[in-house]
């Protein structure tokens, strides 16, 4: 009797997961993301059915191999590509620097590994040309580099095609001539490139369209590696554009891979909007389609159509029954979850599980809107329906001594529930709600505490709202606060005014000391949990 079919319901990674790169190396499966500011960078995932997926690896952990210290929200680590070779994989990444002004600052590193899990190597520096390195391993033996390249004079297209060079493994270096490969279609944008031979043509998938609801997956091939590259004469392969009904949007920046079982395998990145102004609090997602060669050897969607879809089913079989992804971090080991992360740098002293055994004694550090040294940590938000919780010890001294509950996209928007001192009330619970830069107290002076005893804080969101609570041990908790807007820690919110961002929301927990750093507070727990249907 064969398996039943597993139903995968998209995305497979949902929450802030973008840029897929997918791997297979003999049944095991590996999907690499983008981490941008957050650290340690670039998440790997693995599977070995493509239905369950668990994080395994942050192979960028140390600040000789990533150092985002000072980098504006949504630098940092861009579309991470891992390929496999001879015993050897290898992650090819941006470090992002600026990408604010005329010009671009976008070095692109190679770091290798024996196994997934490290250890990685110090990283050699390839270019700085352009972001979306990739990695191609061609069957003569020879690797070749490709990526975008930027060009920063304003009558110049700045998505100015995507270049290619050899790379040698030799003497770790670019070599030879630099060569334009593709200059991209009428959609423009081209973008996270990737390269693949099969059969008789090297195929060329490139993102376009812009990562917002214009994003798309373009495929142009050749019979030769050097081109010209020929674009699929039926457009993009892959877009949402024409579909404002469809679920996942923003559908575009893809890699593909062949499965175990002979069938072909597409990751994407897409996006779930909620509200009116269809913004998108989870961020940008990774999702799974089944994909095939026609005869004539243009890649097509396996649903018979050119978006995403919802659902897959895979004849693989087995428990497709989602498990959630709550996590409850009692800090009681020798490690803290690699489910939960800092912002450009590793916390370092700052985080210390031995000062309080069974607590985290988080010392406090730059405040949320600093680009340096912040005292955070926090779990990427999964599902619209979720909410978080701590414990916390905390005697603030005076009110430049915060510490607290955070729901946080970056230093220009987030939320922060905090416990605090007030020259008159004493130690007291404020709100600090930050909107497009601008700040204000929903609390005012702050709802005076006890001068003893633990507080408990927990934040609930309901799609695009959001909630905060509080108690004071052990009383129950209280609702506190206003209802808050979640759509505004979304990428949108910022397009919006003329920004870009690429990130999401996350919740987690903080300590501030703007007098010496050095004011702590200890945390009994962390947890994160998802609520939908509950």
């Amino acid at each position: 009797m064969s398996e039943r079919p597993a139903i995968i319901q998209n995305p497979i990674l949902p929450g802030f997961n973008p840029d897929p790169s997918l791997l297979r190396v003999g049944d095991d499966y590996y999907l690499a993301t983008s981490t941008f500011e957050w650290f340690p960078g670039v998440q790997i995932h693995h599977s070995r059915d493509l239905v369950h997926w668990e994080l395994v690896a942050h192979p960028l952990q140390r600040l000789s191999q990533l150092d985002m210290r000072g980098e504006t929200p949504s630098c940092g680590i861009w579309a991470p590509c891992l390929s496999y070779c001879d015993g050897t994989f290898y992650l090819i990444y941006t470090d992002v620097k600026n990408s604010r002004g005329l010009m671009n600052d976008t070095p692109n590193f190679l770091v290798t590994a024996p196994a997934i899990t490290g250890p990685w190597s110090e990283p050699i520096f390839l270019n700085a040309s352009g972001f979306d390195p990739s990695l191609f391993h061609d069957r003569d033996g020879r690797k070749w580099l490709i990526n975008m390249l930027h060009d920063y004079r304003p009558y110049k297209n700045s998505f100015s095609g995507i270049v290619l060079q050899e790379y040698s493994e030799q003497e770790q270096q670019l070599i030879g001539q630099r060569r334009v490969i593709f200059g991209g279609t009428s959609m423009g944008c081209t973008e996270g490139p990737h390269l693949y031979r099969h059969g008789e043509y090297y195929y060329l998938m490139c993102a376009e369209g812009g990562t917002g609801y214009a994003h798309g997956v373009t495929v142009a091939r050749s019979r030769t590696l050097f081109g010209p590259y020929e674009p699929d004469p039926n457009g993009p392969m892959l877009s949402s554009r024409h579909m404002p009904w469809a679920m996942l949007q923003k559908a575009g920046h893809a890699s593909l891979v062949e499965g175990a079982n002979g069938h072909w395998y597409l990751a994407h990145l897409c996006a779930r909007p909620v509200g009116d102004k269809r913004r998108c609090i989870l961020g940008r997602e990774t999702a799974l389609q089944e994909v095939y060669f026609t005869d004539d050897g243009w890649l097509r969607m396996k649903n018979g159509t050119d978006y995403p879809a919802e659902k897959l089913a895979l004849p693989i079989g087995g428990d497709s029954t989602p498990t959630g992804r709550n996590l409850l971090e009692d800090f009681d080991g020798p490690f803290i979850s690699s489910h939960l992360q800092s912002l450009r740098e590793p916390l370092g002293s700052r985080a210390d599980l031995t000062a309080r055994p069974g607590w985290l004694r988080l010392r406090g550090g730059q405040s949320l809107f600093s680009h340096y040294g912040v005292s955070l940590l926090a779990h990427r938000q999964q599902s619209f329906y979720c909410q978080a919780e701590t414990r916390l010890s905390f005697a603030p001294d005076h009110f430049q001594h915060l510490a607290g509950l955070t729901y946080f996209y970056d230093e220009l928007n987030h939320i922060s529930l905090a416990v605090t001192r007030h020259e008159t009330l004493g130690r007291v619970l404020t709100m600090i709600r930050t909107r497009q830069g601008e700040s204000d107290l929903p609390l005012g002076a702050g709802i005076p505490l006890p001068e003893e005893g633990d507080v408990r804080l927990q934040v609930c969101t309901r799609k695009e709202t959001a909630h905060f609570f509080y108690a004071v041990r052990p009383g129950p908790l209280t609702a506190i606060g206003p209802e808050l807007d979640a759509t505004l820690l979304s990428d949108d919110a910022y397009e919006e005014i003329g920004q870009m961002r690429f990130t999401g929301a996350f919740l987690g927990i903080f300590c501030i000391d703007l007098d010496r750093y050095e004011k702590a507070a200890d945390f009994a727990y962390f947890s994160y949990s998802e609520t939908e249907g509950l």
